[in-house]
Order: structure tokens, then C-alpha cells, then sequence
């Protein structure tokens, strides 16, 4: 499993795919430093501000979409996943590995400015461990998601965007089923819960905001090694 490990790491580390997310992460820091010199009146509702609609709701599915969708996606357009695929390993390793080599590229690009912009506000240590949290989950749900999509669907990115701007950024904001369907609203949860401010983001319980993008992730890896199983591999 290592040496699967390894093989979908070594796919996931490109210097232009990484110099442009970083970018986008860069500007995560400056705009919490914005915020931090703005002086603002209440800088703690400032940066969960910031966190949720730049981080929660672009920064973080984005970058995420971009390196999940690829781990098996690519293989099978080039043909390279044949390779994997013929080898005498349990489909739910090689899903494993994927996730794994997904989550290892992900999860610094993604938390580590985040958690910057947020110390950047000067809201505090409150803000800091509760952008880290509610970051962290979304881009374990998004990674389950996101990986399946790319070995479901050509055109992955097409198709994760559209679930991001149209499915997490219009129709789910209607509420009902719709916004328990859509990981932004846990992960919006989370973050005020545990930063204690901005209510209004509060929609779902902290269980059900913990438990629900979890489970989500959980089923998609599930039926990503459904997927793999049983498609033919050429």
C-alpha cells in the first residue's frame, strides 16, 4: 500500500497545480491581514466572515476539487490506471491510498493559510483552532466527494464546480434538505459554534455538523471502491 501511496502522491505534487492553489492561499492572508488593519469594530465576526465566504465556500472546495478529482480521474483518462487496476490488491486499498495521497497534498494547502488569515484578523485563538477545525473537515468531505467524482464522470472539474456554485452556492442556501445535502453548511456550523460568534451561520447541531460531512466522505469512498470493483479498467 505504500508504494500505492507513493505512486498517487508523486501524481498530486505539480508545481503549476501547487503555485496557483498557493496563490489562491496567499490571498487567504491578505485578506485576513486586511481585516486585522481595517480595525474593524468586531474583529471576530469580520473573520468568520472571511473564512466563510472565501475559505468555506471557495478556497477550500476548489483547491480540494482540483487535487481529489485527479488522483483516479487522470490515471483512467491516460490509461494508466489499467496498471493499478491489474495488480492483486483490494480494491479498497488502492482507494485508500488514493484518498490518503489526496488528503497529504490537500490538507496543507488548504488549513495551514486559512489558519494564517485567521491569526491575520487579530480575532484570536478562538477563530485560529476554529478555522483549522471546520477547514480540516470540509476537506476530508470534499476529498471523499470530489475523489469519486473524478473516477465517476469525465470532466470532473466541470461537474465539481457546478456542485460548488450551484448546487452549495444557490439551491442549498433555500434550506430544508437542500442545506443538510450541502457540506458548506456544516462546516459554516462548526466554525461559528467553535469561534462562538455569528449565529446566523449556526444551522445544524455540532454533532450533526461533525457527523454528517464524515459520513459523507465515508459512503463516497465506499462507492469509490463500488466504482472501481466493478467498472472494466482499460
Amino acid at each position: 500500500m505504500r508504494a500505492l501511496y507513493r505512486t498517487f502522491l508523486s501524481t498530486q505534487v505539480i508545481t503549476g497545480r501547487l503555485a496557483g492553489l498557493g496563490a489562491l492561499g496567499l490571498l487567504a492572508v491578505l485578506l485576513g491581514a486586511a481585516v486585522g488593519a481595517g480595525q474593524a469594530t468586531d474583529p471576530l465576526d469580520e473573520g468568520i466572515g472571511l473564512v466563510s465566504a472565501y475559505g468555506l465556500s471557495l478556497f477550500v472546495p476548489v483547491t480540494t476539487l482540483v487535487f481529489a478529482s485527479a488522483v483516479l480521474g487522470e490515471p483512467e483518462e491516460d490509461g494508466t490506471l489499467v496498471y493499478l487496476w491489474l495488480r492483486p490488491v483490494a480494491r479498497w486499498r488502492l482507494v485508500a491510498a488514493a484518498l490518503a495521497a489526496a488528503l497529504t497534498v490537500s490538507l496543507p494547502v488548504v488549513v495551514v493559510p486559512l489558519a494564517l488569515a485567521a491569526a491575520a484578523t487579530g480575532a484570536g485563538a478562538a477563530l485560529v483552532g476554529a478555522t483549522a477545525w471546520s477547514s480540516t473537515l470540509a476537506t476530508v468531505a470534499y476529498t471523499g466527494l470530489f475523489t469519486w467524482l473524478g473516477l465517476r464522470v469525465r470532466r470532473a472539474l466541470v461537474w465539481g464546480l457546478g456542485y460548488i456554485l450551484v448546487w452549495e452556492g444557490f439551491v442549498a442556501r433555500a434550506g430544508g434538505t437542500a442545506s443538510l445535502l450541502a457540506v458548506r453548511t456544516h462546516t459554516r456550523s462548526l466554525l461559528a459554534r467553535v469561534a462562538g460568534s455569528a449565529p446566523e451561520l449556526v444551522e445544524v447541531s455540532l454533532a450533526t455538523s461533525v457527523a454528517l460531512p464524515l459520513l459523507a466522505a465515508a459512503v463516497a469512498a465506499a462507492l469509490t471502491v463500488r466504482r472501481l470493483a466493478r467498472q472494466d479498467v482499460a
